[in-house]
């Protein structure tokens, strides 16, 4: 890959999210290793005859190429970098969730390459076959980690004992995880947050208590601004119980 100031060539990235522009063009929320997240035009991407239409998907790895001064240069090329599988069907919907979490608390222009990473493998592991929930569960805490809001999950907020596996805590945002007794509302076991520590969640009361703490953690970041990939959710799990 060469670039200079205003060109780059070939660098890897994926495609979150776009919209049209124009009659024929699209304008792209692009999250690169090297660049960070990124808006750019690209021309003439739209209708039966455009060559880059198949190429601009999401959750395809790409070599993208474009150049450009000020906050929104211009798509010159793209390219699959290579020719992956689709990802399962099941696994759309929670995949334009992490989508929509990059743009959302990724700041523009801020490489963030081991995030790029992990958004990279935790697509690759969903092409194979992966669990999804423990997936999802394990790229929010890394997200919230790299971003400087990360879980304190090896002690106690006050006291800073050792978090215990047969001990039963509460989840404070602002603060961390405090002790409760096992009848309290909301109370996690301390087993489930040994297992997110370590990442290796499993069964249905580690998973909920995992998910509970990392929507807890994820909504004091978005501060309480709703995501349109959960309402969708909600929406498709409303209309498949009818």
């Amino acid at each position: 890959m060469t670039r200079s100031p205003h060109r780059v060539q070939l660098t890897a990235g994926y495609l979150l999210h776009h919209r049209p522009w124009r009659d024929s063009s699209r304008i792209l929320e692009i999250f690169s290793r090297e660049h960070g997240r990124l808006t750019l035009f690209a021309r003439s991407v739209r209708g039966p005859t455009a060559k880059l239409a198949p190429v601009l998907q999401p959750f395809q790895l790409l070599l993208l190429s474009w150049s450009g001064r000020g906050e929104a240069p211009q798509l010159t090329a793209a390219e699959r970098a290579h020719h992956s599988p689709a990802l399962p069907r099941e696994c759309l919907l929670a995949c334009f969730y992490l989508n929509e979490l990059l743009i959302r608390l990724t700041t523009r222009h801020d490489p963030l390459p081991e995030l790029f990473d992990h958004y990279h493998a935790t697509l690759e592991s969903l092409r194979t076959g992966a669990a999804l929930e423990p997936a999802l569960r394990v790229f929010e805490k890394r997200l919230l980690a790299i971003l400087g809001y990360g879980l304190n999950l090896a002690t106690e907020a006050h006291s800073g004992a050792a978090l215990q596996a047969d001990a039963w805590y509460l989840f404070r945002p602002a603060l961390g995880f405090v002790p409760a007794a096992s009848d309290s509302a909301g109370v996690l076991a301390g087993g489930s947050l040994v297992s997110l520590a370590n990442e290796t969640l499993s069964g249905t009361r580690e998973l909920e208590d995992a998910r509970h703490v990392l929507r807890a953690a994820l909504g004091e970041c978005l501060e309480g601004r709703p995501l349109s990939s959960r309402a969708v959710a909600k929406a498709v799990l409303r209309k498949a119980a009818r």
